[in-house]
């Protein structure tokens, strides 16, 4: 449980750089006099004027369009605190190395330059920032010293930090030692996406994903419900109509809203559905033809009646042809099959799974995009009901992220403890054995998850390659969340 911290002061800097702070873009700021480490205050933004002719002469150009925005949404009257900060060390920077700090900051060469000229020595403070629970107004003052007191202290904690202390430690020992960022183009690409998001709202969760992939964000952020995943939650209700709220529509329009959300479904699977077969009188309901034919019957009611697997039979052979016994069959409904319904798929090699799994097979997907791979789940597809042999697929699939999950914790905390930047395979493979592992695993295989997992498609871990398979060094960048 993090303690309480009690601000009576605000420490004012120009609101493009608050932004930056709150942001994670950087962790240091330029005041004008020292600030003792262990300081703690509010991080209050202001209109401070630029002297130099343009912003693009002062900050750089992949944070001029976020520090504009910030500057035109400040208001006229009151400002608005959203974090506050301590102190964790304040330097003098040596002159001579002002293009290096300009590379790991907003900042760009000519306004350190400009700074040192106005001041005897150029200071830089690093902040460790939180978030405000709940952000609060100021009034504006005409005047703003390097620290203002707040009109009444405020109780805060460290419950919500911008970035973790891990990544804290590594980006301040990064900006005293000069080090150049390891992934400036990447940079550059999330800038560009910072300002898309402005007008594009779904481009969001990729720029939260690339922050945290930088460090610039905390990984232990909350990932919020998707709004536009809204509609994964009335699968079942579509299809299984004794679960509707209201029963008010006709068995015509249930069958084509449970068609359209079946359809919906399995191009969220990844499937390629064909928009040529379509239901209707004499029609297929779905027929996708990637990764591997696939012909399925959506049922939507009580239960599936008796006829679905005669129908599906009749209908497929006449669309498909020869074609048709190549394809896996699938019927999808409410309800449990009677005896005679799953005697028929058997004989007829038609695979019948309930509208609930088709809904968690569904949201799988939402909650982890990689994990169904859909040629491994046509294994899956027996004749039958295989409701039983999908859950099997689907606690598969989960154990596999638990153990990826395990792994990602255990490169951190091993990394942590002994105070290294790396490690190799066989050190990770023994501590993996001491850290209650959720499964045995050879040190092959386990090297295999780790390169899975330093895979720039997915940036848990970063490697640092070796000579061989054997001498790879991993390190830690991110956790991947299982709630």
């Amino acid at each position: 449980m993090s303690e309480s911290v009690v601000l009576d002061t605000a420490l004012c800097l120009p609101a493009s750089e608050v932004e930056a702070l709150i942001q994670g873009r950087m962790i240091a700021t330029m005041p004008r006099t020292f600030i003792n480490p262990g300081r703690q205050f509010a991080l209050y933004p202001t209109d401070i004027s630029i002297n130099l002719q343009s912003y693009e002469q002062y900050y750089q150009p992949s944070f001029l369009s976020i520090a504009q925005t910030a500057l035109a949404q400040q208001g006229c009257e009151k400002i608005v605190v959203k974090a506050w900060a301590r102190c964790e060390g304040c330097i003098l920077h040596p002159p001579e190395f002002l293009d290096r700090l300009s590379l790991l900051t907003v900042w760009t060469k000519e306004a350190l330059q400009q700074t040192l000229g106005q001041r005897p020595h150029l200071v830089l403070a690093y902040l460790r920032v939180y978030l405000l629970p709940q952000s609060f107004e100021i009034l504006l003052q005409s005047q703003n010293p390097q620290f203002r007191p707040l009109n009444s202290s405020l109780i805060v904690s460290e419950a919500n930090p911008v970035i973790n202390d891990r990544t804290f430690a590594r980006r301040k020992h990064q900006l005293e030692k000069l080090e150049p960022s390891l992934h400036a183009e990447l940079e550059e690409l999330q800038s560009a996406i910072a300002s898309l998001t402005i007008s594009q709202p779904a481009a969001k969760p990729l720029d939260d994903d690339i922050k945290v992939f930088l460090g610039w964000s905390s990984d232990k952020l909350i990932k919020q419900p998707d709004p536009n995943l809204a509609w994964i939650n009335d699968i079942a209700k579509l299809g299984d109509r004794s679960i509707e709220l209201e029963d008010k529509k006709t068995n015509h329009e249930a069958g084509t809203d449970f068609e359209i959300i079946a359809r919906r479904s399995l191009d969220f699977l990844g499937f390629k559905v064909e928009e040529n077969y379509k239901g209707g009188a004499g029609g297929l309901d779905l027929f996708c033809s990637q990764p591997y034919p696939l012909v399925c019957e959506c049922k939507a009611g009580k239960s599936i009646p008796d006829r679905a697997v005669e129908e599906l039979d009749r209908i497929g052979r006449r669309h498909l042809k020869e074609n048709y016994l190549q394809a896996v069959r699938l019927i999808i409904g409410p309800g449990k099959p009677t005896k005679n319904l799953k005697e028929s798929a058997e004989i007829s090699k038609i695979s019948i799974i309930n509208v609930m799994t088709l809904q968690k097979l569904v949201e799988l997907k939402a909650k982890y995009p990689g994990a169904i791979n859909l040629v491994e789940l046509k294994q899956y597809l027996e004749p039958g009901q295989i409701d039983y042999r999908i859950d099997e697929y689907i606690d598969k699939a989960e154990r596999e992220i638990k153990l990826r999950s395990h792994i990602i914790q255990l490169v951190k905390n091993y990394l942590e403890n002994s105070g290294i930047k790396s490690a190799g395979v066989e050190a990770l493979h023994g501590a993996y054995f001491g850290s209650h592992p959720p499964q045995p695993i050879r040190t092959a295989e386990m090297h295999e998850i780790l390169i899975e997992l330093s895979s720039p498609l997915t940036g848990y871990l970063g490697r640092i390659k070796g000579s061989d398979w054997n001498s790879d060094r991993f390190y830690f960048l991110r956790d991947l969340s299982i709630n």
